[in-house]
């Protein structure tokens, strides 16, 4: 379906709670994205229009939850503009140089037509809202209907006045553009130029970022076509002047940016007026000549049907089976898949920054986020795109001197944790990724990120590097001269500083001839166990001070070695008190956006030793189960999404399987208000189309965790090689009680690991996964689990095969070859049945 209206919608949620499609085969992915998916509750999604990775971004703009631009929210409309970002949180982002149209003005007087924002917004017609790949549009309560469609550069918006407002001069539209922004960020200088003749607006102005520091300028250029323009001119505050032709703006004198901007009254508004809007980041008259070259004609029809095309390529590679499947599957899973291609976005040629042949992309919000889902998925549907991402995060290095951690609007993002570009350059490595990536370049960049601190290390590289080496740890309350940022999130730091090490030693071994450093990077990959305190008790605090039953958490450490202490359950889903803000602040705790009790199963690379740590397979199953029945982990979160495929690593892939189709579709519904946070550029789009593709990454390592598909059957076309992988489930259960996989082969011959590499999509194997609606030994043996740092048992570090023998401090919780325990059971009641809502 090519758009959604209020109805069609009513039954795509119809479809949801239990009506089957029919068809066999999909025939057209893009009929499934439903892009008000996460415009409520929080998603903060760009709905609008855009190509892939567009800079152009086209939406109404709203003063409710605004963040994308528009929300299905009941807040009103403020404007139409070009500029945004998707899925983040915090301030709003972008929404620059707002167009907003009129009927008519009063007495028929430009002066009598309101200017200022927050008293213009209007409401609208909720049944109008349209929304499809390359397309958005709404009607005003004015009776005026605005859509819109992109290029990559230009947003072509079209406004459609009532058929009944034309008579005569009085009722002349007006379409005026604001100086403003989504956040009302702007700072002085504002200037703006409206042409007598032409009609054409030229505008600079000055903003803030979102989350980062520093400023940005951008430029735009606006033509008009449909009607002769009577008059125009510019607007201060509410009064306005049809003599006055241009004018540079301060930002005000009490916080608040001065409204100001220009206008075009037209003739008639008997003919739709089409508005072709340019953006640059280097000046008006390039703004300019993107429009001219990209819209040239005007031509509303072509300019969408390119951008169809365009989302049309790039939900390709993948198609599923659709036997017996709710729509509503395929609507969240190619949903998902379209949302992680709306950003981070490509501004190649649009960096005023420095002069380079190299790409450069923005908009990675943020890579601690990014890493974890998103970039892993497009390594796997768009392996070019990474490509020129990852050549731009090494350009931005080599021309800034750090890799970004996060960047947005041509500005430094704030650092959550860790370097984590160093995961995303391992990843892409370990996956195969050429295409013009200076490899050695790359290495340069993340060994700087081990090795140096950056004088303001709250927006790029890693802090406490001093102490990280001589200490093994980041120590809370460290004293740390050499460079500045928020002495806070000392637990999350050191484990993600600690897998940062191991992504760069994974680089090293890969790339030759650095063999000292992968021994140094993997020792400092190990430092997470500094902080483990092996008597440290849980009492939930939140629910009568009852013991959770758990020993062994991470704690703070002081610089001169002793535990400080932070209550495990400080910052989770179930921590109450209003006062537990953990962010950035500099008052936050010791952990990022999450709680101990999560960070206790960051350990992605030595998940081994981890469960060893934590009492052994069976009490690590516990542990795992006590987070997720207790609703401690926040799903909507990314370090929630590993936890819930973990089981693996302890020999329980069933339990991954289950608590997977537990988490989708109760947290994740095809719905407006249907995802459980900011889809964060879209790594809960990625989380999403992952797990129902029935593979499941483990980022920073050439891993994917095999549960069944959601679909009896995945094609995946290699966009690199050409080649078709296939996961085929037999026995397969549209009810989902079969998602137990019984046996398993790859290629025709028996296959029991329950992992598979990334030469699955490039080579284009058969995966047959037979279904049952019990537990079974498969993929539960030592052999089968996925690759750790330490062994699984005695010797050297595991390979790819993880075949040896039990060592004696695994011999005590794991029962013979499987680790898979009949007596504990998988109990189905924690989990509810998949067609239960």
């Amino acid at each position: 379906m090519m758009s959604r209206s209020f109805c069609g919608r009513l039954l795509a949620l119809l479809s949801f709670f239990g009506l089957a499609v029919s068809q066999n085969e999909t025939s057209n992915n893009l009929q499934y994205v439903n892009q008000l998916i996460g415009s409520n509750n929080g998603g903060n999604v760009f709905v609008g229009a855009t190509l892939p990775y567009g800079m152009a971004k086209a939406v109404a703009d709203v003063d409710g939850d605004n963040q994308g631009g528009f929300a299905t929210d009941g807040s009103n409309i403020t404007g139409f503009s070009g500029l945004h970002d998707s899925g983040t949180g915090g301030n709003p982002s972008l929404g620059n140089f707002a167009l907003f149209p009129y009927l008519a003005c009063d007495g028929d007087t430009p002066d009598g037509c309101t200017y200022p924002k927050i008293a213009r917004k209007t409401q609208y017609d909720n049944t109008s809202l349209k929304a499809s790949p390359g397309y958005f549009a709404i009607t005003l309560d004015s009776g005026i209907t605005v859509d819109m469609t992109t290029a990559q550069h230009t947003a072509l918006f079209r406004f459609t006045f009532p058929a009944d407002s034309h008579v005569g001069n009085s009722s002349s539209p007006l379409i005026l553009m604001d100086l403003t922004d989504l956040s009302d960020s702007r700072q002085d200088n504002g200037t703006i130029n409206v042409d007598s003749g032409s009609g054409r607006i030229t505008a600079n102005a000055r903003f803030l970022p979102s989350f980062g520091e520093g400023n940005y300028v951008v430029y735009t250029c606006a033509d008009f076509q449909g009607s002769p323009i009577r008059d125009n001119g510019i607007f201060v505050s509410n009064r306005s002047s049809t003599e006055v032709k241009n004018f540079t703006i301060s930002r005000s004198i009490n916080g608040y940016p001065l409204p100001g901007g220009a206008f075009n009254r037209f003739e008639s508004g008997s003919d739709p007026i089409l508005a072709r809007v340019g953006y640059s980041f280097i000046s008006s008259d390039q703004a300019c000549s993107n429009a001219e070259s990209e819209i040239p004609s005007f031509d509303f029809n072509s300019t969408q049907t390119a951008a169809v095309n365009l989302w049309g390529q790039k939900v390709s590679p993948i198609s599923v089976s659709t036997t017996g499947v709710n729509e509503s599957f395929l609507t969240n899973f190619y949903s998902g898949i379209y949302r992680t291609m709306i950003q981070p976005q490509n501004y190649t040629g649009e960096n005023p920054l420095w002069q380079s042949d190299e790409p450069y992309w923005d908009s990675f919000y943020c890579i601690w986020d990014l890493f974890r889902s998103q970039n892993p998925f497009l390594i796997v549907n768009d392996p070019a795109a990474v490509e020129s991402q990852i050549r731009s995060l090494i350009d931005t290095y080599a021309h800034l001197g750090w890799l970004p951690d996060c960047r947005m609007s041509l500005s430094k993002g704030y650092t959550q944790g860790g370097s984590n570009a160093d995961n995303i350059l391992t990843d892409g490595y370990l996956k195969g990724l050429t295409g013009g990536i200076n490899w050695d370049t790359a290495y340069s960049a993340v060994v700087q990120d081990a090795e140096v601190e950056p004088y303001d290390w709250c927006c790029e590289g890693r802090g406490g590097l001093d102490s990280w080496k001589a200490l093994g740890y980041i120590p809370v309350q460290d004293f740390d001269y050499k460079g500045f940022g928020t002495l806070t999130r000392s637990i999350s730091r050191t484990l993600e500083y600690s897998y940062n090490d191991f992504c760069i030693s994974e680089l090293a071994n890969g790339l030759g001839g650095h063999q000292g450093d992968v021994e140094k990077y993997r020792g400092r990959s190990e430092n997470w166990q500094n902080l483990f305190d092996s008597t440290q008790t849980s009492y939930n605090i939140y629910s009568n001070n009852t013991n959770t039953g758990f020993v062994g958490f991470f704690q703070p450490k002081f610089l001169n070695g002793t535990f400080g202490f932070q209550d495990p359950l400080k910052c989770s889903n179930i921590d109450t008190n209003p006062n537990d803000i953990c962010s950035l602040q500099n008052t936050g705790p010791e952990t990022f956006e999450s709680s101990i009790w999560e960070y206790s199963f960051f350990v992605p690379h030595d998940m081994a030793s981890l469960i060893t740590y934590l009492g052994g397979p069976s009490a690590f199953v516990r542990r795992l189960d006590y987070l997720h029945d207790n609703n401690i982990t926040y799903i909507g979160n990314e370090p929630a999404f590993l936890t819930v495929y973990q089981y693996h690593y302890a020999g329980r892939p069933a339990k991954s399987a289950l608590r997977s189709h537990f988490y989708i579709p109760a947290f994740f519904q095809p719905t407006e208000g249907g995802l459980p946070g900011n889809d964060d550029s879209g790594t809960l789009g990625a989380f999403v189309a992952f797990s129902m593709m029935g593979l499941v990454p483990n980022p920073g390592q050439n891993v994917y965790l095999i549960i069944p598909p959601y679909f009896e059957s995945v094609s995946i076309k290699s966009p690199s090689t050409g080649r078709t992988a296939t996961i085929r489930n037999v026995n397969f259960d549209p009810t989902y009680k079969n998602v137990y996989i019984q046996s398993a082969t790859l290629n025709g011959e028996p296959y029991t690991k329950n992992w598979i590499d990334h030469s699955f999509f490039t080579e284009g194997k058969t995966l047959v996964l037979t279904l049952g609606a019990t537990e079974s030994s498969w993929g539960t043996h030592v052999a089968d689990l996925p690759p750790s740092l330490s062994p699984y048992s005695g010797g050297n570090s595991t390979n790819s095969t993880n075949e040896k023998v039990l060592s004696p401090r695994w011999r005590s919780t794991f029962s013979g070859q499987g680790l898979a325990d009949p007596a504990m059971g998988l109990d189905m009641a924690l989990v509810p049945e998949k067609n239960v809502q």
